[in-house]
């Protein structure tokens, strides 16, 4: 299976880290989180990378010669969702999507890969412990969930944490058939709202993976959670740097 790792914005929060590196460069217990995320697909048999990249691309490229890539040039005026789907004419297969600032255990990609379902999301159970400390960005911040049944009801920022089952890692599998419903969806809102507001976002180009997702989900399509109970961290701010750093081994 192939893997696709969205990293193309610049971390501003991040900074001085990012001044003259990608995000995904920055290191916790002497790997970078780019490397965490390979190591993870990797001891999965997952060796067929894509990486969708902007921000100081060519550094990528060149200690990762292995990797295919797909540029996203306007990176500045987009997001997310405009990232991963750089790389749609690479999705036939269907793929594992990961955001490329996170860290995680090669369990949660094994937890993956086992189930069934066309879209299927790992969420950390254990956010909440997680959150506990982390004022520089608030629960308010986090990508919940609420789910039934083993299928994610909703996805939002804006869910009461205490209703909340978890929050979503960035980390998704699809199969063909799941690649195929995400790109139907990404074209018919494209052709909707470009240029216009899109849920949550200012305007579409802007929207967030989560935005489609719950888009979806209000379109009948199944996503379905895979709980993983921590193992798990986001690293946007200095706060999170320093925190990961200390806890993740």
């Amino acid at each position: 299976m192939r893997a696709i790792i969205i990293g193309a914005g610049r971390g501003q929060r991040l900074m001085p880290e990012t001044a003259n590196q990608p995000k995904c460069f920055a290191e916790v217990s002497g790997r970078r989180i780019l490397d965490w995320i390979v190591g993870a697909l990797a001891e999965n048999g997952i060796d067929d990378i894509v990486f969708v990249g902007g921000y100081l691309l060519e550094s990528v490229r060149a200690d990762y010669p292995s990797f295919t890539y797909r540029h996203n040039e306007d990176w500045p005026n987009n997001n997310i969702l405009a990232s991963l789907m750089h790389a749609e004419d690479l999705m036939d297969e269907g793929f594992i999507s990961t955001y490329a600032d996170i860290l995680y255990r090669p369990s949660a990609v094994r937890a993956l890969l086992a189930g069934e379902g066309d879209i299927r999301c790992v969420v950390d159970t254990e956010w909440r412990q997680r959150y506990s400390e982390r004022t520089d960005h608030p629960m308010s911040d986090g990508e919940k969930v609420t789910v039934a049944d083993g299928r994610i009801t909703r996805v939002h920022r804006d869910i009461d944490p205490e209703a909340a089952h978890g929050e979503f890692t960035g980390v998704v599998k699809f199969s063909a058939t799941g690649a195929q419903v995400l790109r139907a969806h990404y074209h018919r809102c494209r052709e909707l709202f470009s240029g216009k507001p899109f849920r949550e976002a200012a305007v579409f180009e802007k929207a967030y993976l989560i935005h489609l997702f719950q888009e979806m989900i209000e379109h009948g399509v199944e996503l379905r959670n895979v709980d993983v109970p921590g193992e798990y961290w986001e690293i946007d701010t200095q706060q999170d740097f320093s925190m990961a750093r200390a806890d993740w081994r």
